[in-house]
């Protein structure tokens, strides 16, 4: 499958009446563990997890690391690959140029509520570079407006997320990324704001189900690293097993 193949499929993907679930994934192995599940359509990595793989604090790895690791996972899959770029790097258009490159046809980059015209100056540029690539680049624009939101109250958050996120569509972004735990109100009031299908969440402890979200419009939802951490709390749960004198489990898949 050709890059502009991919990327014409990650949209039909967003734009599709059914919500796009994505298990994120943060290196080769996970990646071809998750792509071999048949209800997998696309893969999305996790920037949390590829920088804690790496021994590095969430949005502190370097772009060359980050690079690295995600270049091994367009090479583990054939199917499309949308990369967690953190915030940039410093310089959006060209880090999405750069992944692009490497086989990646959307991202998430978030805002990290710096002013609202250097925010849209940033998806102005990936918006760019995507059609510079000549492929239709799935942005799904990240806004910080709840998770950086600190003691405002909900209705200013969401005022703030809708705001931001109006001024990214209007810029070319294909989604709108909205983290936090989003109840069914609020997840109304922004899918209200930007229109059915452009409003993409994580999930959550105590957020809806998949499902649910689905039947209010929203387009995509993926795990973040949550998904990492429940991988490694088995592991965890197995060594101490293990140091208890128990045995590998028989229904262990044997290697290949």
């Amino acid at each position: 499958m050709s890059i502009l193949d991919k990327a014409t499929t990650l949209k039909a993907l967003h734009e599709s009446d059914t919500i796009l679930r994505m298990v994120n994934v943060w290196d080769a192995i996970s990646t071809k563990t998750v792509a071999d599940l048949p209800e997998t359509k696309a893969i999305a990595t996790a920037g949390h997890s590829i920088a804690a793989s790496h021994g590095y604090a969430d949005g502190q790895i370097p772009l060359e690391v980050a690079l690295g690791a995600i270049q091994r996972i367009v090479a583990a899959t054939d199917l499309p690959v949308t990369a967690d770029l953190d915030a940039g790097f410093g310089d959006p258009g060209n880090t999405v140029r750069r992944a692009i490159d490497l086989g990646v046809v959307g991202a998430n980059v978030e805002d990290r509520l710096v002013g609202l015209d250097e925010a849209v100056a940033n998806v102005r540029a990936i918006v760019k570079a995507g059609e510079d690539a000549g492929i239709p680049f799935q942005l799904n624009a990240r806004t910080d407006a709840i998770v950086r939101g600190g003691d405002k109250p909900m209705d200013e958050k969401l005022a703030d997320a809708i705001e931001r996120g109006r001024a990214y569509l209007g810029e070319g972004a294909a989604l709108v990324f909205v983290p936090g735990v989003l109840d069914r109100e609020a997840t109304e009031q922004l899918v209200d704001a930007f229109g059915r299908g452009k409003l993409s969440v994580i999930g959550l402890p105590g957020a809806l189900s998949a499902a649910e979200y689905e039947s209010l419009g929203v387009a995509r939802i993926t795990y973040g690293p949550t998904t990492q951490r429940v991988a490694l709390r088995a592991l965890q749960e197995l060594a101490t097993d293990l140091y208890a004198d128990g045995v590998i489990p028989l229904d262990t898949p044997a290697l290949n």
